[in-house]
């Protein structure tokens, strides 16, 4: 499981070895960067098997936890870890010549996202974040959509950069906050001590910093101001890899922090009431939106909100809905970028595009019904269990986030079924034309088929889910599985921390089974 390490240190050291290798050959430099992401998809596919039951934990350079620096792999994160290099290489740029830098920065951003991902501490969570962003400003600058000016992308760069540069430092003073109240940035320790040292007011601001500092990334409300503007000036391959992967990263890692060191009531209406304004903002704008980029952009910052909402539900269940959404829109969204490049300019100029496109625009209605909720398509599901769940709750709170929910689907529909109607309009269809790339349309036709085999294998993606949720909230089977190579739990407690004797229950192994079995969602009744 070593080996996994790899994952960060052989694309890092593909970012900076492809521009020494360029002046030699443009050709080896290209296929260096390719081979790092194949070899990155073997060893995860390699290991794939060894965390369905059990996560795992190793040290890096001899130093054992709290000190050195820990990754840590469980279903959840090795699913990331497996993504990242896939989403790479479909949004590879293939269907236009690129510079070297161009390539050395998704390099850059696969090792970053990688470690970011596996990361068991807090300094390295920071550092591997600040690395992505570096990454996806760089991208950002240099991937121009066609027919796009530069300067246009520059300012949305230099905007995307300045409001990414606050949410750093932010981020920055939350996790100095937590190391002032703790002594330690290790996750495992931090979710030992977090019940006295951050269930307190001083904790909560700390989370809320650390909240808004990745919700840049994460297209939260109201830090999400530049999505519209880069998504519409980058091109489609990238605005489809920052909509459908990073935003999932800077919220998983959200939620990696909800579980471990925040699961406080207080934590969880914050997120609630964000993800609320995300969503009706969101989808209030896209139902105004007059530019198809612009209304998909919109649409994914409401997207988004409803991530928000079903990860603040409390308890393994509300894990459940936020990775099925998550996981969703992933393939979706991506996907509709991909049909959006071909269409540029108002969307007044696709009106009869189904007559000189029909099989582009069945696409397009295939998966605006998943993103819907139309049944049997998995959109509907996701959404079907989000509703259930925040019915259920006595808390007010979710009952408004219910109602929000509703109104943005409802507006959603609206302004999907106005651009449906657009393409099958018949007037002056015969001045519409698709400008859809080879490569384009093969993307979006590949993570179509993920949707439609998720349809088939539903009961088993529904098992996967639940095992994942079921084993990303044990909060217990983390610090177990952290400190399980430091001696008896004895003895991993007392390094751990001063309150050693109060803490010693928690991560024996008797202790887990116990407190696993009193889990919300037991994953035996879901397996039946």
């Amino acid at each position: 499981m070593d080996k996994l390490v790899l994952l960060v240190v052989l694309p890092l050291l593909a970012a900076f070895l492809m521009p020494v290798l360029a002046r030699s050959s443009q050709v080896l430099a290209r296929l260096s960067g390719l081979l790092v992401l194949l070899i990155s998809i073997t060893l995860v596919l390699n290991v794939w098997g060894e965390v369905d039951k059990q996560a795992i934990s190793f040290a890096i350079g001899g130093y054992q936890p709290p000190l050195g620096v820990v990754f840590y792999i469980d279903q959840l994160s090795l699913l990331f870890a497996l993504l990242i290099p896939v989403m790479v290489l479909i949004f590879w740029p293939w269907n236009r010549p690129s510079s070297i830098q161009e390539y050395s920065l998704m390099m850059l951003l696969t090792a970053s996202a990688s470690g970011l991902m596996l990361s068991g501490d807090l300094f390295n969570i920071y550092v591997f974040y600040e690395l992505l962003a570096v990454a996806s400003y760089g991208l950002v600058s240099v991937q121009v959509r066609q027919g796009q000016h530069p300067v246009v992308a520059w300012v949305a760069s230099l905007r995307y950069l300045l409001l990414g540069s606050v949410g750093s430092v932010m981020m920055l003073l939350g996790i100095a906050i937590i190391y002032l109240q703790t002594g330690t940035l290790n996750l495992a320790q931090l979710s030992l001590l977090a019940p006295e040292a951050l269930n307190n007011i001083t904790g909560l601001s700390a989370f809320v910093l650390i909240l808004v500092g990745l919700g840049v990334k994460a297209e939260l409300f109201p830090v999400n101001t530049w999505v519209p503007e880069v998504y519409a000036g980058v091109s489609t391959r990238l605005s489809a890899l920052m909509a459908g992967l990073l935003s999932k990263l800077a919220v998983i890692v959200i939620v990696r922090l909800l579980v471990l060191l925040f699961p406080q009531p207080e934590a969880l209406h914050l997120m609630t009431v964000l993800g609320m304004l995300g969503v009706i903002s969101g989808e209030l704008v896209a139902w105004r939106a007059k530019d198809m980029t612009r209304m998909l952009a919109f649409s994914s910052i409401g997207q988004l909100g409803l991530v928000f909402i079903a990860f603040s539900l409390p308890g393994n269940i509300g894990l459940l809905a936020g990775f099925a959404i998550a996981l969703h829109h992933l393939v979706v969204k991506p996907a509709l970028f991909m049909l959006a490049g071909g269409w540029s300019g108002r969307l007044e100029k696709l009106s009869g595009m189904a007559q000189s496109s029909p099989y582009h625009v069945a696409l397009f209605v295939l998966l605006a019904m998943s993103l819907l909720g139309v049944p049997p398509l998995p959109g509907f599901w996701v959404k079907l269990l989000l509703v259930m769940n925040l019915a259920v709750q006595t808390d007010p709170v979710y009952h408004f986030a219910l109602a929000f929910m509703l109104l943005a689907t409802v507006l959603e529909a609206a302004y999907l079924y106005r651009v449906v109607m657009l393409f099958y309009k018949k007037e002056n269809h015969t001045h519409a034309s698709s400008q859809h790339s080879l490569f384009d349309w093969i993307t979006a036709i590949a993570l179509a088929a993920v949707l439609l085999i998720s349809v088939v294998q539903l009961p088993s993606v529904e098992r996967k889910l639940v095992s994942m949720a079921y084993q990303s909230g044990n909060r217990l089977l983390y610090i177990h599985t952290v400190f399980a190579n430091i001696g008896t739990p004895e003895a991993r407690i007392d390094r751990m921390s001063p309150t050693d004797q109060a803490k010693q229950p928690l991560v024996s192994e008797p202790s887990i089974k116990e407190k696993a079995i009193k889990e919300d969602l037991v994953l035996g009744s879901a397996e039946q």
